[in-house]
């Protein structure tokens, strides 16, 4: 971890976290840890589409995301989608998508049908693992949606490489 982006001067212990937090009733408390390098990180991408651009936009943006990722987010990798929200909120759909099981589809019918039409489309694309050619470009893609303003469709794909590492643990 630097410092600063800029000046780029190490802090000697990973400090400070990103720490991502949100109020829940009950008297129990989940903790998800997901150590994540950046070389997948930086393959990431927000798309601001036009409600008009439906579906179909939707669909061109994740497969724009792991296109332009290639080699560089070491496939086969998992694609977290968030879609909807605002600018910041998709993201963290996104990434928080990626903590998710891999055989753990979408409860609502249309994402896990598009989880599913996009892993195979991908997994089609022939970057296969490291970016070396074959049919296991993805292990899995999950999607998370929230509602949205009618004037935005909001779209944000965050690429984690094979290892995927997380845990989650309630005390």
């Amino acid at each position: 971890m630097v410092g600063d982006p800029i000046e780029r001067v190490n802090t000697k212990d990973n400090t400070p976290a990103v720490i991502h937090y949100e109020i829940v009733e009950g008297d129990r408390l989940d903790i998800t840890m997901a150590p994540k390098g950046f070389g997948s990180e930086n393959m990431s991408r927000v798309f601001m589409l036009k409600p008009a651009d439906g579906i179909e936009g939707v669909k061109e943006a994740i497969l724009t995301a792991v296109r332009d990722a290639g080699p560089n987010a070491c496939p086969p990798m998992v694609v977290g989608v968030g879609i909807g929200g605002t600018f910041e909120k998709c993201a963290l759909m996104a990434k928080h998508a990626l903590t998710r099981n891999l055989d753990e589809p979408s409860p609502v019918p249309y994402v896990r049908e598009l989880e599913k039409e996009m892993l195979e489309t991908i997994n089609r694309s022939g970057i296969g693992p490291g970016g070396l050619g074959g049919t296991v470009t993805a292990l899995a893609v999950n999607i998370e949606t929230y509602p949205t303003h009618i004037a935005g469709l909001p779209v944000a794909v965050n690429i984690c490489c094979h290892v995927n590492r997380h845990c989650c643990r309630t005390i």
